[in-house]
């Protein structure tokens, strides 16, 4: 991957968004959405005026799409993503950070390691970055499936991964409600922290609150569940309190019931503004049969992946945790 390739193809983004944010008065979220459909189709669509589609195929002539690597195209799209952010008022309106998303993808490769084929599902898509940053380090035959709620957010997913040549199937849904989908091999997700203001769905679930509005994160956790298969993994971006809070204890016992916890990475302090914004990457395999915990289930602080040493030396110790693992799971 080539820094100024990435650089190139953000600054023709970020100038293509500009034109159409400007001539249909829209986001620049929503030009950006609108950016990469249209470079993934080589053309204007044929529903805008003559105007905006005369300097569309103007901005075309400029660039070719196949000269970038999936990772230079998804970073690009990250950086204007972030942009459009900014000026973003909706608190969903959030993107994982790089180096995490990335991180996850080393982790699922070792998970899967030798594996030729492989479902996933990330029910929490947002723009995708996960969802893609996760998919471009494995080296398998994939089927993907998203999911949702936010209108631009998912345009912002289905063009990003259209753009990579990654195939995923997504869903528009609340994410919360069942699915027309069979369990996957692996779910993984950013998920989203707070309480979930549907209380009769909320009902469907093991982990409801008695009293008050149910945690959504717990809720996701459950329903990740629900569809990964037997012997499946899970593994989600949590908060460091998530099994210090008032309904933790539910929790706790719902896993000890449904699932295996495989390790807890707890995220450098340095990615978040207040320590009590702190998140870690919780890794399950859910219960069936021939399943058994670890030994010892990976229990890491990591540093700061600005620095490469302290990186180098606990992802020497995680590659040797996950050989043990994977040799005593065969």
């Amino acid at each position: 991957m080539k820094q100024e390739m990435v650089e190139s193809l953000y600054v023709w983004i970020d100038e293509t968004a500009t034109i159409i944010e400007m001539d249909l008065n829209v986001t620049y979220l929503e030009a950006v959405a609108e950016t990469l459909d249209t470079l993934f189709n080589g053309q204007p669509f044929e529903d805008i005026d003559d105007q905006l589609s005369t300097k569309l195929t103007n901005q075309l002539l400029k660039i070719k799409s196949d000269e970038y690597s999936k990772e230079e195209i998804r970073k690009a799209v990250q950086l204007a993503i972030l942009k459009g952010m900014k000026d973003a008022t909706q608190q969903q309106h959030l993107i994982t950070p790089d180096s995490v998303a990335m991180f996850m993808g080393y982790i699922a490769s070792k998970l899967f390691e030798g594996e030729e084929q492989l479902k996933v599902f990330d029910p929490a898509a947002g723009t995708g970055n996960l969802m893609t940053a996760v998919l471009n380090q494995l080296d398998m035959e994939i089927t993907a499936y998203g999911s949702e709620v936010d209108q631009t957010l998912i345009q912002l997913a289905l063009a990003n991964a259209n753009l990579q040549k990654n195939h995923v199937e997504f869903f528009h849904q609340d994410s919360l409600r069942p699915f027309l989908m069979e369990p996957v091999d692996f779910v993984f997700a950013d998920l989203p922290v707070g309480y979930y203001p549907d209380d009769v769905q909320a009902k469907q679930y093991q982990l409801k609150a008695e009293e008050d509005h149910s945690y959504a994160h717990h809720l996701f956790i459950e329903q990740g569940l629900n569809y990964t298969k037997d012997g499946g993994y899970l593994m989600f971006i949590v908060p460091n309190f998530l099994f210090d809070s008032d309904q933790s204890k539910a929790l706790n016992e719902f896993l000890r019931e449904e699932a295996h916890i495989v390790g807890m990475l707890q995220l450098s302090d340095s990615l978040f503004k207040d320590e009590k914004h702190g998140k870690s990457i919780l890794i399950l395999q859910k219960k069936g049969e021939g399943t058994t915990p670890p030994k010892q289930a990976l229990l890491v602080k990591l540093p700061s992946f600005k620095n490469p040493d302290a990186m180098a030396d606990i992802l020497a110790q995680m590659n040797q945790w996950f050989q043990d693992y994977k040799t005593i799971e065969k």
